[in-house]
C-alpha cells in the first residue's frame, strides 16, 4: 500500500471531512477558506509529478483526475506502476511482476479525493498553517484508512496552486511528491479511468 499511502496528502487537500477541527485564528481561517474555495473550483486536473522516495529514488509520471472519484497515476518507465480509480475501485498494476491489486475506494486514502464541498478549516486532519512570502504551508496528520502519517502541503501564493506534498509515515520514512505542468478545466477522456482487469495477465499467459 506504499504507493497509495504517498497520495494521502493529495486526498487531504481535496477532502470534505468536517469532523471537529483544530483551533485556528481568524487569519488562518481566512487562508484555509481561500484554499478551499480554490480547490472547489477544480473539476478536472492533469499534469506531471516527481516522487522522491525515502531511499532517494526518483520516480516521475503523469496524473489525471476527474470529479467524482476518478484518478490515474501513470509512472514513467522503468517504474512499472499504474494506479487507477474508476470511482468505486482502485487498481494498482505492476507490469514487471504482472500483478494487479484491487481495493475498494472506501478502503484507501483516495476515498475522500475530489470532493465537491471542501472546507479545510473544519477538516479534523488539518493541524496547522504556516505563512511564507510566496507560499502557504498546510500541515496535517492522517490516521484514516490505515494510513498514519504526518503531511505537509505547499500551496503557491497568490495562485493557491498545490505545488508539492511530503508524507512522513509512522516509521519516519519521508516521501515527497512535486506537481508540474498542472492544468485544470481540461477535457480528459473517460476511458483513462477504466480499472485494469485483475485477470488480464492470466488471460495473456493463457493465450
Amino acid at each position: 500500500m506504499r504507493r497509495l499511502s504517498v497520495l494521502a496528502a493529495f486526498s487531504l487537500a481535496l477532502s470534505s471531512t468536517s469532523a471537529c477541527a483544530h483551533w485556528f485564528n481568524d487569519a488562518d481561517k481566512a487562508d484555509l477558506d481561500r484554499i478551499s474555495a480554490s480547490l472547489n473550483t477544480i473539476r478536472t486536473m492533469k499534469g506531471g509529478f516527481i516522487q522522491i522516495g525515502p531511499d532517494g529514488q526518483v520516480d516521475e509520471g503523469e496524473f489525471d483526475l476527474m470529479k467524482p472519484g476518478r484518478i490515474r497515476f501513470q509512472y514513467d518507465p522503468p517504474t512499472p506502476t499504474l494506479i487507477v480509480s474508476d470511482g468505486k475501485t482502485v487498481a494498482v498494476e505492476n507490469t514487471r511482476l504482472k500483478t494487479i491489486d484491487r481495493y475498494s475506494l472506501s478502503d484507501t486514502p483516495l476515498d475522500i479525493i475530489l470532493a465537491d464541498n471542501i472546507d479545510l478549516k473544519r477538516n479534523s486532519d488539518i493541524i496547522g498553517i504556516e505563512h511564507q512570502p510566496d507560499a502557504l504551508i498546510v500541515r496535517a496528520h492522517s490516521g484514516n484508512f490505515g494510513v498514519h502519517a504526518d503531511v505537509t502541503m505547499t500551496f503557491a501564493e497568490p495562485t493557491l496552486e498545490l505545488k508539492q506534498w511530503t508524507v512522513v509515515d509512522n516509521q519516519g520514512l519521508s516521501t515527497t511528491v512535486a506537481l508540474k505542468r498542472t492544468q485544470t478545466g481540461v477535457a480528459i477522456p473517460a476511458d483513462l479511468f477504466v480499472v485494469p482487469d485483475k485477470n488480464a495477465f492470466k488471460k495473456k499467459a493463457g493465450g
